[in-house]
């Protein structure tokens, strides 16, 4: 029997030599989990031979054990290098067949689909032109080439500070003249946006005027394209003797919400005609101190190509585009699994749902039981050289011991043989 026992031994130690080569094999693996041989006893089936006089037959591998901890996170600045810190999966799919792995070393393809080094498309929750992510079911990620569309400017913020020491020019009575300094005391300009993306310069000239009933100081205010800027005023702004505003009119005389003074533009690049902006001077204040911009945005802005994009710790794909916006282009999803050991390990560093592993939880990133991401950086292989060569030189003792045990079993024929 001892021919049994001992070739099971070298069965077994030469698993647990493969294992262990395998895992040393594939330390420099990104997203790789190291593998651990189990194994069992063995004994014969009988009836008849007594519990307490059993003899087993030797040892079997009883199964490959991977362990899922956590590698080395490390940067490498890649924008389509991504590293899962913490439990999860990403999800994979090759024509319709799902896998799961650990690697996040992705590219894009010529279509702009984001896939693995074996073309498997990334999976994940597309994003809308409107950047709102679809969260009911995953689909292969797309980066989009095309440009972002351009946002009409409608709302012009304006915080001021216009000098209460200034003197009306030449009188209240002297015509405006955009082209005349001396017709007005101050102005600022900003440039705005039509429906075509076209940058429309926007100029403002405030002129101080009288007071009202209530004896508030007045501006009146003019605006529009140059060339264009009417000598009417579009509206008047009224300060307190505080110095703060107090009230607004349009250019009819109308009051309008403080601070706020509508006016049109007509672009001329064939985009629609009689845009509507509204200036918001809240916040402009009259000091006796000298005229200037504390504050000056506009809301619209021009189409823009993409310069880059990255992945943050939710999943997020962010695209960065050349007119300063951002856009969400879509989100990478995680799959966890009750037990991951179930799964069944393709190569390629790619899993396949089985019965034992239970059905994959699907979720974004840094949701409950599953981990986040980190962008520019890849998982490191989680194998322990130091650890593995250790077990390597316990393995390779164990081979030999049992060839020993063969050896002494052919000692004790032989000696049998020459009675």
């Amino acid at each position: 029997m001892g021919y049994q026992q001992g070739l099971s031994g070298l069965a077994a130690a030469s698993n647990d030599l493969d294992v262990i080569g395998n895992n040393i094999a594939n330390a420099n693996t990104v997203g790789f989990k190291q593998s651990t041989a189990q194994f069992a006893d063995v004994y014969a089936n009988s009836v008849a031979t007594a519990v307490n006089t059993q003899i087993g037959l030797g040892a079997a591998l009883s199964q490959v054990q991977q362990n899922f901890s956590q590698g080395t996170i490390t940067t490498t600045g890649q924008a389509l290098d991504v590293a899962i810190n913490g439990n999860g999966f990403f999800q994979m799919s090759n024509n319709g067949t799902v896998t799961y792995s650990r690697n996040g070393v992705f590219q894009l393809d010529k279509n702009g689909y984001i896939t693995d080094a074996s073309g498997n498309d990334l999976m994940g929750y597309a994003a809308g032109t409107n950047g709102v992510v679809n969260s009911a079911q995953t689909v292969p990620l797309q980066v989009p080439t095309t440009n972002i569309a351009p946002v009409t400017t409608a709302n012009i913020t304006a915080q001021l500070n216009l000098n209460a020491q200034s003197t009306a020019p030449t009188g209240t009575s002297a015509t405006f003249d955009p082209t005349n300094s001396n017709t007005y005391n101050y102005s600022t300009s900003i440039t705005a946006y039509d429906s075509l993306g076209g940058a429309q310069q926007i100029n403002m000239y405030f002129v101080k005027g009288g007071t009202d009933a209530a004896g508030n100081q007045e501006w009146n205010v003019y605006a529009g394209t140059p060339g264009n800027v009417s000598t009417s005023p579009v509206g008047t702004m009224s300060f307190n003797s505080s110095g703060n505003l107090v009230a607004t009119a349009d250019s009819t005389g109308a009051a309008t919400s403080i601070g706020q003074i509508p006016i049109a533009i007509n672009p001329t690049d064939g985009s629609t005609q009689n845009q509507k902006i509204t200036l918001n001077f809240t916040g402009t204040t009259q000091f006796g101190s000298t005229n200037g911009v504390n504050n000056l945005t506009q809301d619209g802005y021009a189409s823009g190509t993409l310069s880059n994009f990255s992945i943050g710790s939710d999943g997020s794909i962010t695209g960065n585009y050349s007119n300063g916006q951002t856009k969400t282009l879509g989100q990478v999803v995680l799959a966890n699994f009750n037990n991951p050991n179930g799964l069944e390990n393709l190569g390629g560093n790619q899993f396949q749902e089985t019965a034992a592993s239970g059905v994959p939880q699907v979720s974004t990133p840094g949701s409950t039981n599953h981990g986040s991401l980190t962008g520019g950086a890849v998982e490191s292989s989680n194998v322990d050289l130091t650890n593995q060569l250790v077990d390597l030189i316990t393995a390779q003792r164990n081979y030999q011991a049992n060839a020993q045990t063969i050896k002494t079993q052919q000692t004790v024929d032989q000696t049998l043989l020459q009675m």
